[in-house]
Order: C-alpha cells, then sequence, then structure tokens
C-alpha cells in the first residue's frame, strides 16, 4: 500500500489548482485520474472543445464562407487544440512531482481509497488528506435513451458521426445558447427549447435581449416555457414531443438541461459525506466536507460551476489543508464569460437588480457600430454598458455584448473591484486609453453616462 500526505482525485482545473498548491508547499501529492489522460472534462469534452469549434465557425464567418464549413474539419481542429493542453497539463504534474494515478477512486474507509481500472488489479492507497474534484456530467432523466446515437448530450455532442441537417437543443441555459450560436453557424436548423419565460435571467435584461435577437436574426426557433412530455428516437431522426401538444422533429437530440455532481459510487456514504440530489458534497466555507481532512472543490460542490473558479477553489483548499486557515475566498462578483456568437461577458449587478434594491443608477452605452476598431475589424454587432451610482459615479456593473467581451470585461472588472474613489466613472474618462481599441468603448461609455447626470 502507497502512502501520501495529500491525494487529489480528479485532474481539471480545481485538481489541478489543488495539487499544484500542495506540491509547492512540500507535500507528497498523487492525483487520480479515471481517463486515460489529465485534463478532466474541462479540457477533454467541454470547454475547450467547444470554444475551439466556436473560433473555427467564427473565423469562417468572418472570412463569408460560412455555408462551407467542414464540420469534422473543425471538430479534428479542437482535437489538435485538446492535445496541446493536455501535454502542458501533464507538464505541470511532471515538474512538480505529483504521481498521477489513472483509474476510479473509491473511498473504502476515511484514509484509504481503492484504484480500480480496467484489466488491472485494484491498487489501495493511503493518504492524511484528500481533495475531491471529480466535476460534474450531464443530468440524465431515466425515461430518455441516451445509448441511441441521435442523442447526444454536452459530453458527447462533438461526437457525431456526421453533421446534422436539424438539431432540437433541449435547455436553453448558457450551455444551450453556446450550442445555439456554433450550430447555427453551421447553417443547421436550430430549434432551442427554454423551460423558463426568457434567455438566461441572470443576466441584464438589456443583454439577453439583444442575444435572442441575434439568435432569432440568424435563424434560431426559440420556444420559451415548453417541458417535455416524451422523446422518441429512431433511425431517421427524434421526435421531442412537448406537454403543450406541440412535436418537434429534428436529425438530433442535444440535451442540455442541468448537470449532476459527480460523486456517485466513491464510498462517500460510507464515510460520513453528505451529497445532495443532484450529487454536490456539502461543503463549509474553507471547502471541508463533513470528514475535516476531505475536501471538495469546483462543479462537485455546484455553485457557480466554472472552469476559473474551480481553479482558485482548488488553491483555496490546499492553503487550508497547508495553514490550517483560508485567507482567501471566491470573489462576490464573478465575471460571467458566454461564448455565444457574439459572446457575452458581465460583472456586477444588473439593472434589474439595482432596480429592486431601489439604488439611484443611471447607464451609460457604448455601441461599437460607433468604434473606429470594431469598423475596422467588420465586428460592429455589440455594446458596452456601464451601471454606475448617479450621486457617486461608483461603477455598480459591467455588461458586454459583442466580440471579444469576455477579453473586454476584464478592464472594468480590475476597476469594479477597487474601493473608493478607484472605483468611478472618472477613472475611464481620465484615463487616456489607446487608439483605435476595444478598450476605448468604457472611455465613450463613461462619457455617455456622465451626459446623462451632468
Amino acid at each position: 500500500m502507497k502512502k501520501y500526505d495529500v491525494i487529489v482525485i480528479g485532474s481539471g482545473p480545481g485538481g489541478e489548482g489543488a495539487a499544484m498548491k500542495v506540491a509547492k508547499g512540500g507535500k507528497r501529492v498523487a492525483v487520480v485520474e479515471k481517463s486515460a489522460e489529465v485534463g478532466g472534462t474541462c479540457t477533454h469534452r467541454t470547454t475547450i472543445p467547444s470554444k475551439s469549434l466556436r473560433q473555427g465557425i467564427q473565423q469562417m464567418l468572418d472570412a463569408g464562407n460560412g455555408r462551407q464549413v467542414d464540420y469534422h474539419q473543425l471538430v479534428h481542429s479542437a482535437g489538435a487544440i485538446i492535445r496541446q493542453q493536455t501535454d502542458l497539463r501533464q507538464g505541470f504534474y511532471d515538474k512538480n512531482g505529483v504521481d498521477v494515478i489513472h483509474g476510479r477512486a473509491t473511498f473504502v474507509e476515511p484514509h484509504t481509497i481503492e484504484v480500480t481500472r480496467p484489466g488491472s488489479l485494484p491498487q489501495t492507497f493511503q493518504a492524511e488528506a484528500f481533495v475531491i474534484a471529480t466535476g460534474a456530467y450531464p443530468y440524465h432523466p431515466p425515461d430518455i435513451d441516451f445509448s441511441h446515437p441521435r442523442i447526444v448530450d454536452s459530453d458527447t455532442v462533438l461526437g457525431l458521426r456526421e453533421a446534422p441537417r436539424s438539431i432540437t437543443i433541449y435547455g436553453a441555459g448558457v450551455i444551450g445558447c453556446e450550442y445555439a450560436s456554433i450550430f447555427r453557424g453551421l447553417r443547421i436548423k436550430v430549434n432551442l427549447i427554454n423551460t423558463r419565460d426568457r434567455l438566461l435571467s441572470f443576466l441584464d435584461d438589456e443583454i439577453v435581449d439583444a442575444l435572442s435577437y441575434h439568435l432569432r436574426e440568424n435563424g434560431v426557433l426559440i420556444r420559451h416555457n415548453e417541458e417535455y412530455e416524451q422523446v422518441e428516437a429512431d433511425e431517421a431522426g427524434v421526435t421531442l414531443y412537448l406537454k403543450s401538444n406541440k412535436q418537434i422533429r429534428s436529425d438530433v437530440l442535444l440535451w442540455v438541461n442541468g448537470r449532476t455532481g459527480n460523486s456517485k459510487d466513491m464510498g462517500l456514504e460510507e464515510i460520513g459525506l453528505r451529497r445532495d440530489s443532484r450529487g454536490n458534497i456539502a461543503i463549509n466555507e474553507n471547502y471541508q466536507s463533513a470528514q475535516p481532512h476531505i475536501y471538495a472543490v469546483g462543479d462537485v460542490v455546484g455553485y457557480p460551476s466554472l472552469a476559473s473558479a474551480a481553479y482558485d477553489q482548488g488553491r483555496f483548499a490546499a492553503s487550508h489543508l497547508l495553514y490550517g486557515r483560508c485567507d482567501d475566498q471566491l470573489i462576490k462578483y464573478i465575471p460571467t464569460g458566454i461564448y455565444t456568437i457574439p459572446e457575452i461577458s458581465s460583472v456586477g449587478q444588473t439593472e434589474q437588480e439595482l432596480t429592486a434594491a431601489k439604488v439611484p443608477y443611471e447607464v451609460g452605452h457604448a455601441f461599437f457600430r460607433s468604434l473606429a476598431r470594431a469598423q475596422i475589424t467588420g465586428r460592429t454587432t455589440g455594446m458596452l454598458k456601464l451601471l454606475f451610482h448617479r450621486e457617486t459615479l461608483e461603477i455598480l456593473g459591467v455588461h458586454c455584448f459583442g466580440s471579444q467581451a469576455s477579453e473586454i470585461i476584464h478592464i472594468g472588472q480590475a476597476i469594479f473591484a477597487q474601493k473608493g474613489e478607484a472605483n468611478t466613472l472618472m477613472y475611464f474618462i481620465n484615463t487616456t486609453f489607446n487608439y483605435p481599441t476595444m478598450a476605448e468603448a468604457y472611455r465613450v461609455a463613461a462619457l455617455n453616462g456622465l451626459n446623462r447626470v451632468s
């Protein structure tokens, strides 16, 4: 039986963040990864593949030849990025002396796990502490046959043998909206089924309205307030029966309605760890489970279910493990990055939140069509929106829709995080931005907002 100071279960962002921090703290560390390569779902099945595919489609659309897009060539290109990322991540473990053990981990007692892999005898390992970072997987209703080749989820959709002529996407959250953009970019007929009354209701209403408009303008058929009754698949396609008596027929059904923490069959209940109905492990503010030496981070604990946040959670948990304290926590306002076409990013409060809180706010806009850099690149769709306090000019929210939104947002995030006078509209007004740039949108939006209160 091999012993370590710390064993991390899962090599996605959360597991990597924890393993690197603990290893640099002088501990003997191993990472258990059930797949043949490190990187987790983020690298191999969701974030990296889908964003690589999206980028390829965006480039094709920019070149004006979207109708000639080769689906398989784009998926193959995404594979090259996955390979680079996998090699990079494996290098981190190698350079920091972290052992990588491939197989599935199950707790047999609080300080002991058994690792199994096909074709090999089980191995037993012990550690003083553990970090569970096993991520999440798509939720599967029991009455839907996900073994059928025409019914896929976010983990399997890029494995389609051929590009469909039509696709129904059930679930209009972040993943559903992103794939609606991706497949419509391939000129595939898209039905987007939303179980709620509007898209992405956690975003600012004006941004959601812009997204809805552009999805519809590009040919995505959106149906709100719908729930499925039954799904029937055959050799030719899939029929989605809705409770409203509608029937939606398409070549493929992509189910993206919820995710479940990847904590099943790990022996957690036997050692006293609690999980909720969606498989999320209960933790305290220091990421400790009911067993104080067992930590959990990332998607397996639920919110915020972001790769960027998971990495930080792993580092924070490792700090508590090493030093008995956790001085850092996730920031209150985590920036969103939604890779639709065009993309969306925001940080801070929305207009509806400020209105509900009766905060006297005002709005500043910069529309991309008026920016020289956007005109030069041809990406004139979109806007930057600043929400600020009418009296103090404090920045309350930053919302962006359009090309490079997820990059542009970080300028606003940096100022939004400041205290006092450093976080006001005047910073953007008094700062000289390079010209022409997309960052100049901050000065334009700030001046636009100041004109409203002057």
